[in-house]
């Protein structure tokens, strides 16, 4: 069911970083110890929806939710992921654990390319919210758009070209 970091093999530790493993996607909670972590969850969560947050890219709202780990991976897997803390410095765990409990149960917006599930552990953590798949995906959208401006560019030049009269 669940792997750990393939490094250390070892449990999670309070205030780790919790990469779960979906079908399409990585979805992103903070260990908070005793078997419980802290995650983004779709605001009208009912059982099914508990284990995706596809849902809060649609409403752009997610609730703070305290979750056992393993209700939360089910038939997924996971693995403690901290890979940011070799750029930067994590918070001691137990300013970590307090910013997560005061968000326990509060509503906050949702975004799946400015503040997602990664950029909200990251910012417990850190201090600072970052999530390198929706950088890929920006990447990716300001590739398809330069490509597409590129090819409205050509497309104007052949047209002016074609409408020439020699």
């Amino acid at each position: 069911m669940a792997t750990s970091d393939p490094d250390t093999n070892s449990e999670p530790q309070p205030g780790d970083l919790i990469e779960i493993f979906r079908p399409a996607y990585q979805h992103w909670a903070l260990y908070l110890g005793d078997g419980y972590i802290v995650n983004l969850t779709p605001v009208d969560e009912t059982q099914a929806a508990a284990m995706s947050s596809v849902k809060s890219v649609f409403s752009r709202k997610a609730v703070v939710r305290i979750q056992l780990l393993k209700d939360v991976v089910g038939e997924d897997t996971f693995r403690i992921n901290n890979k940011y803390d070799s750029s930067r410095t994590p918070l001691p765990v137990s300013e970590i654990i307090e910013r997560a409990q005061l968000l326990i149960g509060q509503e906050v917006s949702y975004d799946l390319l400015g503040s997602n599930c990664e950029h909200f552990v990251t910012l417990l953590r850190y201090g600072e919210g970052v999530s390198e798949q929706a950088t890929r995906a920006i990447g990716a959208i300001s590739l398809m758009t330069a490509a597409a401006s590129a090819f409205s560019v050509l497309g104007l030049i052949n047209t002016r070209n074609r409408n020439r009269r020699f």
